[in-house]
């Protein structure tokens, strides 16, 4: 049996897919069951956190566990074989091992260094022990994937090289700023009681906030959430529980707002977002429009140069609601490689959007036909590039969306006043961030642990058919015993158990030498061919050597459990 390990991450697609491919705990549970259940695996895993979808198995066979474990993704997170396929990454045995462990340590998160996915592989180990889908393979690996991960925090500084997913998310919104001159004195509302929306109530209690409203589907857990952060010995702040009914009215008193939910569908609306700045400031949200736009307006008076290529847009402008974005995926959804391709031709020209066209007819129009769309494909967040900064209006109101699928609806970006940052920015902001030189040493412990792992599970592999060959020269010792006893009956005790004892050391001398070195062998890259040699040589029964596995099996799994 062998690792693999299908999956895709924030490395290998684009937000809107992994949004859509996100796996509820329910489906989680159904993928694991079906994966065991599925021929060429027998032990399954899956690490699902908000940048990916990893399902880990022992299998049989390459080929068929790379076929049945991609059709198994697609059909539980609900995105088609063909369109997912394109993002999938495949790694096997040590390239499997040697991901996993790099996971741990923090290297191929978003930002790098974060230590909160240890918690998240435990919580995963914990899922597939409890349904009793991992095995002696996987039940090895996630726990050394735990201590080769504390391993790398304690003894380097990869936190330095990166913070958790929650302090990067605040940073960006303090647009560069000090986190803590930012935070000092405002209203936060945090929406879920999960670990990181947790994470994040404890961070902002420390970077000063001087209120934090908790609001959880389970009112129970944002009481107990709330209660946390009064009582913390390093914050004094303000914490109160509410429904989740009365998010509306405490979005109109939030400055900061951070949602991390399990929920399938928006949390917050744009429109949701725009009523509350309405009741906040007495006026209705204004919508802003991108740099390039707003420029293109000012210049009403003087034709635009790419105006004469407004014929080789395939979208019809005249429709064109204010603030709606032509290079979002609502645009192009469905549209096929050609048109794609004339759409991106026209946008790299510099168009201009000429908006005196549109009439409530052509918008009404366009809403039917991009309503058409996302029912087709699913809910498509718009993706945007962030502008700078000074180009947008100061916000007094800060989203902080860390959920996937997404809480906040992307289109709360066009709004006056308001900042967003969620999972899309922050991937497209981490993509440039300074690693650390604490990396590579990390990198170095991950290659000696994936080493000293692959060599452990290879000496473990000939064991069963080492103690199977001990166990049948003992046979052998015993068999010929019994028939000198039959042949000189006249020896006394003390003879006979002499006899027994020197024949036994016969054995275990002829035995040690070559068992010995067999595991030091076995335990070398390409050595898992000396347990076949063995028991071709000595004529083993696989059956023993099969039952001497199941029975280490069973006294390994009776006291495990998560590092």
């Amino acid at each position: 049996m062998s690792l693999l390990v299908v999956g895709l991450s924030h490395r290998s697609a684009p937000v809107s897919v992994l949004e859509r491919a996100a796996l509820s705990t329910d489906a989680q549970i159904k993928l694991l069951q079906d994966t065991v259940a599925a021929e060429p695996a027998t032990e399954a895993a899956v690490l699902a956190t908000c940048n990916r979808i990893e399902l880990y198995a022992d299998v049989d066979k390459f080929h068929a566990g790379v076929a049945e474990l991609s059709t198994l993704l697609a059909r539980h997170s609900g995105v088609g074989l063909d369109e997912l396929t394109p993002y999938l990454y495949v790694h096997y045995e040590d390239r499997a091992v040697h991901h996993l462990f790099s996971v741990a340590c923090g290297l191929d998160s978003m930002v790098v260094g974060e230590g909160q996915i240890l918690g998240q592989i435990k919580d995963s180990l914990a899922r597939a022990q409890e349904l009793h889908t991992a095995g002696k393979l996987l039940n090895d690996l996630f726990q050394q994937s735990l201590r080769v991960g504390k391993r790398a925090h304690s003894e380097t500084g990869i936190d330095r090289a990166g913070q958790s997913l929650v302090t990067f998310g605040l940073e960006q919104l303090a647009a560069g700023g000090d986190v803590r001159d930012w935070a000092a004195g405002r209203k936060a509302l945090v929406i879920g009681a999960g670990s990181m929306s947790s994470l994040a109530a404890a961070t902002l209690a420390r970077a000063g906030v001087a209120e934090i409203v908790v609001a959880n589907r389970t009112f129970e857990r944002a009481e107990r959430l709330a209660q946390i952060l009064m009582e913390a010995d390093d914050a004094a702040v303000t914490a109160r529980a509410v429904p989740m009914d009365a998010v509306p009215g405490e979005l109109t008193r939030a400055d900061v707002v951070v949602s991390c939910t399990g929920a399938t569908g928006l949390v917050l609306t744009a429109e949701a977002v725009a009523q509350a700045i309405e009741g906040r400031t007495g006026a209705p949200a204004a919508e802003i429009t991108s740099a390039a736009r707003t420029t293109a307006q000012a210049k009403t008076a003087q034709p635009s140069a790419g105006a004469a290529s407004d014929e080789n847009c395939p979208l019809d402008l005249a429709a064109v609601q204010p603030g709606f974005s032509l290079m979002g995926e609502a645009a192009v959804a469905g549209m096929d490689a050609a048109t794609l391709e004339q759409h991106a031709a026209w946008v790299a020209g510099g168009t201009v959007d000429r908006r005196e066209r549109r009439t409530p007819e052509a918008d009404a129009e366009l809403i039917t036909a991009l309503a058409a769309t996302a029912a087709t494909v699913g809910r498509i967040p718009e993706r945007r590039k962030p502008e700078p900064v000074a180009e947008r209006p100061a916000p007094f109101v800060f989203l902080l969306d860390l959920a996937m699928p997404r809480d906040i609806d992307a289109a709360v970006h066009r709004l006056a006043g308001v900042r967003l940052v969620d999972i899309e920015s922050l991937a497209e902001a981490s993509a440039d961030a300074p690693m650390a030189a604490d990396v590579d040493q990390v990198r170095r412990i991950v290659s000696d642990e994936v080493a000293a792992f692959g060599a452990a599970q290879r000496a473990a592999h000939i064991t069963p058919t080492v103690v199977a060959l001990r166990t049948m020269a003992a046979d052998v010792v015993a068999g010929e015993i019994a028939r000198l006893d039959g042949r000189l009956p006249d020896l006394d005790e003390r003879q006979r158990g002499e006899i027994r004892q020197a024949v036994h050391r016969v054995v275990d001398k002829l035995l040690h030498a070559p068992t010995v070195r067999v595991k030091q062998l076995a335990a070398e890259p390409g050595g898992a061919g000396y347990a076949d040699a063995l028991r071709t040589l000595f004529d083993l029964d696989p059956e023993t050597v099969a039952a001497v596995s199941r029975a280490e099996d069973s006294t390994e799994n009776e006291n495990r459990g998560p590092a």
